[in-house]
C-alpha cells in the first residue's frame, strides 16, 4: 500500500491538547472535532488541508492526556497518516484504533519542510521525499489487520461476522 500526500510539518512533543484544545470536546461528531484539529498550534489547519494529506511531526507526537479525540479530528480532518520520529504509546494506539496510520521514521524531520509531497510505502517500509529514501517502522501484526478493515470496531464487526 503507498499513501501519497502534502505534508503538513509540526515540531517535538504535540501534545493532545494542542492538537485538539479541552473546550473543543465537547461533542462526539467526528467532523465537528476535525475542524478544531491542530487549533492549540493553528487555528487554520483544518481549512488547508486536503484529503490524503500527512501530518509529519518530531519526537513524542501525541503526548499528554489519553483523549482519542485527537487522532479522530487527524483522520476526519483528511489526513491518511502521521509521520512522527516517535509516538506517545497511547496515541499510537488510539490512533490504530480509529484507523488513523502512525509511522514512525527517524530523520525526517532533517529531510522534508512543510507542503512537500511525501510517499509512505507500507509494504516496502520506506518514505519517499525529495528524491531521498528512508527506512520506517510501520504497524505490524494485529495493529495492521486492525488498520487494513479501518480500525478497531470495524475489526471486531468483521471477527463477529456482522
Amino acid at each position: 500500500m503507498i499513501i501519497r500526500g502534502r505534508v503538513h510539518l509540526f515540531g517535538d512533543d504535540i501534545d493532545t491538547d494542542r492538537i485538539i484544545p479541552g473546550p473543543y470536546l465537547r461533542t462526539t461528531n467526528p467532523y465537528e472535532l476535525a475542524s478544531y484539529c491542530m487549533y492549540g498550534i493553528d487555528k487554520d489547519f483544518s481549512k488547508k488541508v486536503k484529503e490524503g494529506d500527512i501530518i509529519v511531526a518530531g519526537e513524542n507526537f501525541g503526548c499528554g492526556s489519553s483523549r482519542e479525540q485527537a487522532p479522530i479530528s487527524i483522520k476526519y480532518c483528511g489526513i491518511k497518516a502521521v509521520v512522527a520520529e516517535s509516538f506517545a504509546r497511547i496515541f499510537y494506539r488510539n490512533a490504530v484504533n480509529i484507523g488513523l496510520i502512525p509511522v514512525v521514521c527517524r530523520g525526517i524531520k532533517e529531510v522534508v519542510k512543510d507542503g512537500d509531497i511525501l510517499e509512505i510505502n507500507l509494504d516496502r517500509k520506506m518514505i519517499k521525499v525529495n528524491n531521498k529514501e528512508l527506512p520506517c517502522e510501520v504497524p505490524t501484526g494485529i495493529a495492521w489487520e486492525i488498520l487494513k478493515t479501518g480500525g478497531l470496531v470495524k475489526y471486531a464487526k468483521l471477527r463477529r461476522g456482522d
